[in-house]
């Protein structure tokens, strides 16, 4: 509970740096980019017209608007993806700034994880458009997106602490991380249907927290109905676990961060 406490003290007195930050990250991830921050509508678009054409041939037949079946697995995936990766690498890149001056070391991870959360909304605009353009229905379901999209990024928080501070003692985790991304995504459904898994390894699937955000965000858009209760329960389960064990990590190693950056 004292730990808590301090995260939240520290929170609120540091929100300001906190706000510049993710203005910094979002400032340098289109810095000289001609496009800008329109990036963050035309690579979705792209990516999703690009994985239509490829894989709608073979299951584009088995689902109802498969644009944006796969837009909505890209779009979550993703978020995870690049969140958790600069979460990862926030404490290196700061390091400059806590050598000299204390700061809340956390500040940068969650900076990079809100950055992200920036562009995720940014994008969920394509989405939208794309909803309009194929036809897809609107109801009152689609407001309750914002539960798996919620307890997802309470996940990554979680998982962008604890890679933050292995990080910092074990710089291969990184080139594994990396590998561990590129098998998760084959693991999210993202561009086939969970039906052409074998009985046998569904429960993979389900055990993903990852998936479980990407279904429940179907089924609020794509099928407009409330999201699966069995599976948000085990996505608001672990993703309440996986942040206390985030923080815990954290506050237990940040002490010696100095003498590894």
């Amino acid at each position: 509970m004292l730990m808590e406490h301090r995260f939240i003290q520290n929170f609120t007195k540091y929100k300001f740096l906190l706000v510049e930050l993710v203005k910094r990250d979002i400032t340098v991830k289109y810095r000289g980019s001609f496009l800008g921050i329109f990036w963050s509508f035309l690579n979705p678009l792209l990516t999703m017209i690009v994985l239509t054409i490829v894989f709608g041939a073979f299951f584009g037949g088995n689902i109802p608007n498969f644009p944006i079946y796969v837009l909505t697995g890209y779009l979550t995936f993703s978020f995870f993806s690049a969140a958790t990766k600069l979460a990862m690498n926030s404490i290196k890149k700061g390091a400059p700034i806590l050598k000299k001056m204390y700061v809340p070391k956390y500040i940068y991870a969650l900076a990079s994880i809100f950055s992200e959360t920036i562009n995720l909304l940014i994008s969920m605009i394509v989405l939208v458009l794309v909803m309009l353009a194929t036809g897809c229905p609107f109801s009152i379901f689609n407001l309750m997106a914002i539960l798996p999209i919620f307890f997802l990024f309470m996940f990554t928080i979680g998982c962008g602490l604890i890679l933050a501070s292995v990080n910092v003692f074990f710089r291969d985790i990184s080139y594994l991380y990396g590998v561990f991304v590129r098998l998760l995504m084959y693991g999210c459904a993202i561009f086939y249907p969970i039906t052409i898994i074998p009985a046998k390894y569904v429960l993979i699937f389900y055990a993903n927290p990852v998936y479980c955000a990407i279904s429940g965000l179907r089924d609020t858009i794509l099928y407009g109905t409330f999201p699966n209760p069995f599976i948000m329960a085990y996505l608001i389960g672990i993703s309440m676990v996986t942040l206390v064990i985030g923080i815990f990590v954290f506050y237990k190693t940040q002490d010696k961060f100095i003498l590894h950056i």
